[in-house]
């Protein structure tokens, strides 16, 4: 018999409720217990709902980040926190966050307001983990309570649960160390954490523990590589029974490795790495199970049924019941339940799986490799009929939008002139002061805005009630932002309800969910659009927003638009053609949106590449391709407007170093970028690299509800100064402020204008 598993499941719940439930906690209007409890009731929903599986997984669920989870229970908490002697949850959410909930941090002044951990991106998806952080001194110690807790409810409901862990050498790699000390000396000290942490699951009665090693999917140097060798080899006396978990890409030459690891089954992603399977089945051990990633978990079509049970006869016949299927990751990186929207349209609707639908695939192919394909002949035949309507929709295909993208050349993607004769024209124009401030977009989304916008959708005010609530707000932005005294403003982004899903609402070639959250980071999920067919814009998107905006103030006003990579990647995007493709289509339709700002008197306009690292290949040697064509998009975009128009860019919580002259080869005359969590370490990459045009290292950690001080502010841009020319830096904040509270922001803002003024006395 076939055996079915899953990696993981959405954490968040179908209507948000874990988001919810923490925003309460922190704001201290919901008990600790009252959070707990929350947790649980999900957990259990998520548990019934994968009943149908041989196992399900335990230990995915987490209050913040899956990351930060492993590094309390192997007890490496920052020296930061490490005196508080509270409620482990509380110094949990110090770490994530720097602070837990106000009552939790009253009672503990010398413990509230720390520096939050670094977040960066996991991998190549859009979810946000906490960088686990290492020094000469660190030591690890079993904390197994929160396993405890869980595998205790879960066996309470009579689940069959597979532990969920992030194996050692990939729980190294994801960390820094904070000082000169190489992360795989600590290996000895970790492995002993592990040992006990599988002796305790033994002990448990467990049979199956998933260790997820997706580093593996990386290029690793040598000592990498040993390291994988030495823990294996280590863990190798225990009892319980390993699932070394690989997904995102194709293990290439960590194949013949990871089939030589002393565990007793190999998980592998099917979607990126399917030729990869029978090569590992010909080096695996004959008693080894192979688990194989059948279903895509990071995108949200439905899986051609009939072709994928083609390929997995071969397997079935050579292992019998060693073969293993699941989807080809957790299912965290996408939407709950389909069968939740009531308004997408019916015929893209039935051509998609969100994570309980691929649950229903996962069992159709069990169901036909363990009783024949007649005993889903009904289900198969559907799979089938919504397979052939998506490949014949003439909604996918538009022969204008093919005929635009043959005449792309390279006189798109060129200023006219060089940096240093724009700067010139700019400054002249501009007449801004040295270190001159202003903030990457959005103000805080209120209470007011998110009921004018829950009131029109239901037509309870119509556009033009919509649209005066709507400037209403952006008055208000505008005039604290002077009474800041910034320099540059912003709108401030009210009628958005998210950067990358406002502007697909607006382009032909996307269609929108109503329910279709993910997890980003902690409480912060996004809904990321469906882009479906060939993209074009039917009219102006921001111009009459950005004009009334400007029409308030005689200072400069940024024009805010989100680029063609970063909407790609926070799209659920379509797979019938290479990414590109869609790239270069949203950056032809972006491209008329910049012009026509342009055109409407706008001087500066910031065009967003938050996930232009994001979307870089695992491997190296993909990077140059990859690379081409997203600077080429973003170059398309941005670059058909004449030298005095300042265009910006912003990128936050990525590693940029190593993509620094891509960067540099986009040719926007300022950069702002998140420095703030990681201590300015992302400039690291201008002691070797000349970076020719302007930026802004962000300078307040938005994502954090502490205020920085003026002092740690001048700090650091007196950090960047030794790195930058003072004369080409702004002061900025790392990213957008629509998750802060108004309380909170202008009090930082406050302090950001005031550090500026300071630096201004220095040059």
């Amino acid at each position: 018999m076939v055996t079915t598993h899953n990696l993981g499941f959405p954490r968040i719940g179908a209507r948000r409720e874990l988001k919810f439930a923490l925003e309460k906690y922190w704001k201290n209007e919901s008990s600790r217990d009252e959070l707990k409890a929350v947790g649980a009731q999900l957990r259990e929903r998520h548990w019934k709902e994968q009943a149908r599986l041989d196992f399900a997984p335990l230990g995915d669920f987490a209050f913040y980040d899956q990351v930060l989870d492993m590094s309390f229970t192997l007890g490496n908490l920052p020296e930061r926190v490490r005196g508080f002697h509270g409620d482990t949850l509380d110094n949990y959410f110090r770490v994530a966050r720097g602070r837990s909930a106000q009552g939790a941090d009253d009672h503990s002044a010398c413990c509230g307001g720390v520096a939050a951990g670094e977040m960066t991106k996991w991998f190549d998806t859009n979810y946000h983990y906490i960088v686990p952080e290492f020094d000469a001194n660190t030591n690890f110690s079993l904390d197994p309570s929160r396993l405890l807790e869980q595998l205790t409810q879960a066996r309470t409901l009579g689940v069959k649960a597979k532990p969920v862990i992030i194996g050692p050498v990939t729980y190294l790699w994801l960390g820094k160390a904070k000082d000169e000390s190489d992360r795989l000396a600590l290996l000895p000290r970790l492995l002993p954490a592990y040992a006990a942490l599988l002796d305790y699951f033994t002990a448990q009665g467990i049979e199956w523990v998933q260790i997820d090693e997706p580093v593996l999917v990386t290029e690793l140097d040598a000592a990498w590589r040993q390291a994988f060798r030495t823990a294996y080899e280590a863990l190798s006396e225990r009892r319980v029974k390993l699932l070394l978990a690989t997904y995102f890409g194709q293990l290439q030459d960590n194949l013949e490795l990871a089939c030589k690891l002393p565990v007793d089954g190999l998980h592998i992603d099917a979607i990126n790495a399917r030729d990869e399977i029978v090569k590992a089945v010909a080096q695996l051990p004959a008693t080894t199970v192979v688990s194989v990633g059948a279903i895509n978990g990071r995108n949200i079509w439905k899986t051609d049924l009939t072709a994928a049970l083609d390929w997995l006869e071969p397997l079935r016949r050579a292992l019998g019941d060693r073969l293993w299927i699941a989807p080809s990751c957790s299912l965290l990186h996408t939407p709950v339940d389909l069968n939740s929207e009531q308004k997408l349209d019916a015929e893209i609707k039935s051509w998609l799986a969100f994570a309980l639908q691929n649950l229903d695939e996962l069992s159709v192919l069990a169901g036909a490799r363990n009783n024949g394909r007649d005993s889903v002949a009904e289900a198969l035949a559907a799979n089938a009929n919504a397979i052939a309507s998506r490949r014949a929709s003439p909604r996918v295909n538009n022969p204008a939008v093919k005929a635009a993208l043959a005449k792309i050349d390279a006189s798109l993607g060129k200023r006219a002139s060089a940096y240093a004769q724009r700067a010139e024209k700019q400054s002249a124009i501009l007449n801004l002061p040295a270190f001159p401030t202003t903030t990457i977009g959005s103000f805080p989304q209120t209470a007011e805005i998110r009921h004018a916008r829950s009131q029109f959708k239901a037509g309870e005010i119509d556009q033009a009630g919509y649209k005066a609530a709507m400037e209403q707000e952006i008055t208000r932005a505008v005039k604290e932002q002077e009474a800041l005294g910034l320099d540059v403003l912003v709108h401030g982004e009210a009628e958005r309800n998210d950067m990358v899903e406002y502007f697909g609402e607006q382009l032909d070639g996307y269609a929108f969910s109503q329910f279709g959250w993910v997890q980003s980071y902690g409480s912060r999920c996004v809904k990321p659009p469906i882009l479906f067919g060939d993209i074009s814009r039917p009219k102006a998107m921001t111009v009459e927003w950005i004009k009334y905006a400007q029409s308030q103030t005689a200072k400069p006003m940024k024009g805010m638009l989100t680029g063609p990579v970063t909407i790609l990647n926070w799209s659920f995007v379509r797979d019938d053609q290479p990414r590109s493709v869609s790239c270069y289509q949203l950056a032809l339709a972006i491209r008329q949106e910049v012009l026509d700002l342009e055109k409407a008197g706008v001087r500066i306009i910031q065009i967003d590449e938050a996930a232009l690292r994001e979307g870089l290949p695992l491997r190296r040697a993909q990077w140059a391709e990859y690379l081409r064509w997203a600077v080429e998009s973003f170059r398309i975009t941005a670059n058909g407007v004449r030298d005095d128009t300042q265009i910006h860019t912003h990128m936050c919580y990525s590693e940029f170093n190593d993509i620094i002259a891509s960067i540099a080869d986009m040719d926007a005359d300022v950069i702002t970028i998140e420095t703030s969590r990681s201590d300015m370490e992302l400039l690291d990459a201008f002691d070797d690299f000349k970076y020719p045009n302007e930026i802004g290292p962000g300078v307040y950690d938005i994502h954090s509800p502490n205020i920085p001080s003026q002092e740690h502010i001048v700090n650091l841009m007196k950090k960047a100064a030794e790195r930058i020319p003072a004369e080409r830096l702004w002061v900025n904040p790392d990213c957008g402020l629509k998750t802060r509270q108004w309380a909170e922001v202008l009090p930082a803002l406050t302090n950001m204008v005031a550090a500026a003024k300071t630096l201004r006395q220095s040059v």
